[in-house]
Formats: structure tokens, C-alpha cells, sequence
């Protein structure tokens, strides 16, 4: 975990809070940037590893969407905050989605990069057949034992890095910053633990979709949630379309869209500037002055 806090921050007050949350294979340094501009646009700014991943804890259970969701709105109580901003890259942004109905109090508002509706998510899978030839083959494939684990971390976790490539836009891949972050989650991945307990989460998100706790959360977040959500998409994003994140206007009474152009599935890493900008324009607009 790291935090930013203004530079003129009274010691006895803190700012209103932003939690940004990581997505697959990442770890905080990846959101970075939207921490950073946060801090200097006098946001309390928290960027976290999720559980399992990178410096955080890692518990042998613990990763189904309600553990998770639980864990960041535990987290806000834990930095003395009563309520905050969520800021989720996608799989970070389906906890976000699920932390904003397990307790709608601390979520202030959602912003979701790459990351649709979790029922969006699952009718385009079921519909759109461009969204279900990029998303499911990896999710099925990550089902089996063992073997996934194995994928990720040879070569000194080289599928990481081929995953950045194949789901960024052409241009950011042929620079020294993708080479750094590359580098960086690839030595993240071979943590011990961090290959098998970041696969976790997602083989529960598919085998519970025929169990009854996958029932039970397809019905708790079928809802139109109240807070106001911001939904940010690569314009170049082939992995998680924009179209699929647009559709989950219809569970968010306040919902609006950013498209950052230029980008892929990675427009916090791809395109930090403009991408900071959506943010923090977004955490002004639902924050009270």
C-alpha cells in the first residue's frame, strides 16, 4: 500500500479519501499517477495491493468478490475515513462494484477502468461474441489446476509482460515505461504465493456462476446502485470492449462515460495524464466542499 496526502495537509483533518485498487497481475505502483494528481488536487489518495498480491497478506481463502469488496471497505474504516471514492482497473474495478452494494455508506462514488458491471460483464459474455472470444477462453483455461500457476511464472514470468502488450495499445508497448512496469509486475508475479492466490479470485468468479453463492451475488448486485459511477475505457481497448462498459448504465443511477484515446485495456499506465485527469475531475464532482 502507498498514500499520498496533499503537501498542505492539516495533521488533525484528513482530506477526503480515493482508494485506487489494481487489476490482474498488478500490484499499487500501477496506479501511481491517478494517486499522485489526487494528492496534489488535495485528495487523501491510497493506492493498495489487493489481498494476495504484492506486500499485502496472503491467506490461504479469502478471494471471492465479498471477502475482497470487504477488505477495501474494512480498509477505509482503517484509515479513519467513514467514506470514500473507489477507484477499480479491472479486476480491481469488480470489487469496487461489489464493495459499493456489500456498504453503500463508504462508497462515495465508483470509478471503473476497464471494468464493467458485474452483470454487464456476464450478459455480454453470454450476447456479444467479439466480448466472449476476447474475455472467456483465458477464464476457462485459468480454470484447471496447477497448470495456470505454472504459465505465469515461467520464464521469469514472461506471460505477464505478453499480456500488457497484447491488451495495450500499439504505442505505449515501444516505450521505456512499459519496459519498467514489465519488468516490475513480472518480479511481482514470482512472489511466493502471488501466481496461485491472483488466480484464485478468478476461478471463483466462473465456478460460481453454476453455485449457489454465484446466485446469491448475481441477485445482490442486481440493483441500480444510488452512488455516481464513472466508467473509463481505452478508445483502442479490444480485451474488455468500451461498449461493455457503457452497457452497465443500466445498474448506476448517475452514470457517465470516459473514453481516453489512444489507449488499450491499460489507459491508467497508457495514458496517465488524461486518464488522472477523468479521476480527479470525477472525485471533485461527488466529493462535498
Amino acid at each position: 500500500m502507498a498514500e499520498a496526502l496533499p503537501a498542505d495537509a492539516d495533521a488533525g483533518e484528513l482530506p477526503p479519501l480515493v482508494l485506487l485498487v489494481h487489476g490482474l497481475s498488478g500490484i499499487w505502483w500501477t496506479m501511481r499517477a491517478p494517486m499522485l494528481a489526487l494528492a496534489e488536487a488535495g485528495f487523501h489518495a491510497v493506492a493498495v495491493d489487493l489481498r494476495g498480491h504484492g506486500d499485502s497478506d496472503k491467506p490461504p481463502r479469502g478471494y471471492d468478490a465479498w471477502t475482497l469488496a470487504s477488505d477495501l471497505t474494512n480498509l477505509v474504516r482503517a484509515l479513519g475515513h467513514s467514506s470514500a471514492v473507489i477507484v477499480g482497473q479491472g479486476e480491481g474495478g469488480f470489487y469496487a462494484w461489489t464493495a459499493a452494494y456489500r456498504r453503500p455508506r463508504a462508497v462515495r462514488g465508483l470509478v471503473v477502468v476497464g471494468s464493467p458491471h458485474p452483470l454487464a460483464t456476464r450478459r455480454a459474455a453470454l450476447r456479444d461474441r467479439h466480448q466472449r472470444r476476447a474475455l472467456v477462453p483465458r477464464l476457462v483455461a485459468d480454470q484447471v489446476p496447477r497448470l495456470p500457476e505454472r504459465r505465469l511464472t515461467r520464464d521469469g514470468a514472461a506471460d505477464v509482460e505478453e499480456m500488457l502488450r497484447s491488451r495495450s495499445a500499439p504505442t505505449w508497448p515501444e516505450t521505456d515505461d512499459f519496459r519498467e512496469t514489465a519488468e516490475l509486475l513480472r518480479r511481482a508475479m514470482l512472489i511466493p504465493k502471488v501466481a496461485h492466490l491472483s488466480l484464485e479470485s478468478r476461478r471463483w468468479m466462473v465456478r460460481s456462476q453454476l453455485r449457489p453463492d454465484g446466485r446469491d451475488f448475481r441477485r445482490a448486485v442486481s440493483g441500480v446502485l444510488s452512488q455516481p459511477v464513472l466508467g473509463i475505457s481505452g478508445a483502442e481497448d479490444r480485451f474488455i470492449l468500451p461498449e461493455t462498459v457503457r452497457s452497465s448504465s443500466a445498474w448506476a443511477r448517475d452514470f457517465s462515460s470516459g473514453l481516453v484515446p489512444g489507449a488499450g485495456h491499460y489507459p491508467v499506465m497508457e495514458a496517465p495524464a488524461e486518464t488522472s485527469r477523468l479521476i480527479v475531475d470525477f472525485a471533485r464532482r461527488v466529493t462535498p466542499s
